[in-house]
């Protein structure tokens, strides 16, 4: 233990599919929500990140870290958010660099390794604000962020950060690319390009001088080759497998000292098997793997007015004795 050998999600009997589980929560689901009230926090490299707050007048928050190419915006962050408030939480969903909706200053932007953005975050919520406990969520990157950043050496952490969970998350980021190339991922990488595409023209429009050519891009195959010719340069890495390497969060695992709760549904088209850490986590003190037959990615679905079990099985698990 805290291997946990069980899990209780069952997927409805028309989501037949580890493709339907994924696409369907994403573009059908919609959850309504109070207004945002956002903060632009100044980032030390004279950039900047947009928090977008729900707030109860609690003295408990949760931290709630998106994936790839997504946003505050996104359906899974609303919903953890409308969960974690109808127990009394205040909510902040921040938003990764150039994922506001608007374009942000650096040369840099965003990447699965970038936790000083984590910890920039941490330690002005803390600064500001007087909350006892601080608890962390994360999806599919932000997971990776959020595994990242707690387990990394060289960090102290607040004692205020309570409890972590994390779902559908690429712990090894290699591996997990991988797998996006394969035909039958091809919905999601297409997906995926379209947008970083569009993003780094944005950032080329804003700086010219910046070491990419995005001529070269329709000749991408596939994210190792991606990250090669964009995510490197970009951020200070020599090549994808220098990236890989450095961000994986399964690396980091074992310094969390944190309780953590990481669920990935054995059906995920994005995770092979390399992104179940079941060694670590069977004798690990503080990470509890989870591992649900079903679920897809970043869905647990259980029906179009109902919250998905990761949102229960995130609140639940802060309330959890363990």
């Amino acid at each position: 233990m805290p291997l946990l050998e069980t899990s209780t999600y069952k997927a409805p009997y028309y989501l037949f599919n580890r493709h339907l589980e994924t696409i369907i929560p994403s573009t059908l689901r919609k959850v309504t929500l109070p207004p945002y009230q956002r903060e632009r926090l100044p980032t030390p490299d004279a950039d900047f990140l947009d928090l977008d707050w729900i707030r109860n007048g609690a003295k408990d928050v949760v931290i709630l870290s998106h994936g790839l190419e997504g946003s505050s915006d996104r359906p899974y962050i609303k919903g953890m958010a409308k969960a974690f408030l109808a127990k009394g939480w205040d909510v902040l969903a921040w938003n990764c660099r150039s994922c506001s909706g608007e374009m942000n200053l650096a040369r840099r932007m965003y990447h699965h390794g970038a936790t000083d953005d984590v910890e920039a975050v941490v330690n002005h919520v803390l600064a500001k604000y007087a909350y006892k406990r601080i608890a962390m969520v994360g999806f599919s990157m932000g997971g990776s962020l959020t595994l990242k950043y707690l387990g990394e050496g060289g960090r102290d952490l607040p004692e205020e950060i309570y409890r972590a969970a994390v779902f559908s998350v690429p712990c090894d980021l290699g591996s997990s690319s991988r797998a996006l190339s394969s035909w039958d991922n091809t919905i999601y990488r297409r997906r995926f390009m379209d947008k970083l595409y569009k993003k780094l023209q944005a950032k080329l429009e804003q700086q010219p001088d910046l070491p990419i050519d995005l001529t070269r891009f329709k000749e991408i195959k596939d994210f190792a080759e991606f990250d090669t010719c964009y995510t490197a340069p970009l951020h200070g890495f020599k090549d994808s497998d220098d990236f890989y390497a450095q961000a994986s969060a399964g690396q980091y695992i074992p310094g969390i000292k944190v309780p953590t709760l990481l669920v990935n549904a054995l059906n995920d088209p994005m995770l092979p098997l390399s992104c179940f850490p079941v060694e670590v986590a069977s004798s690990h003190p503080y990470v509890y793997l989870e591992m649900p037959e079903r679920g897809g990615h970043v869905g647990f679905w259980q029906g179009k007015d109902k919250p998905t079990w990761a949102e229960e099985r995130a609140v639940a698990w802060m309330e959890e004795r363990i």
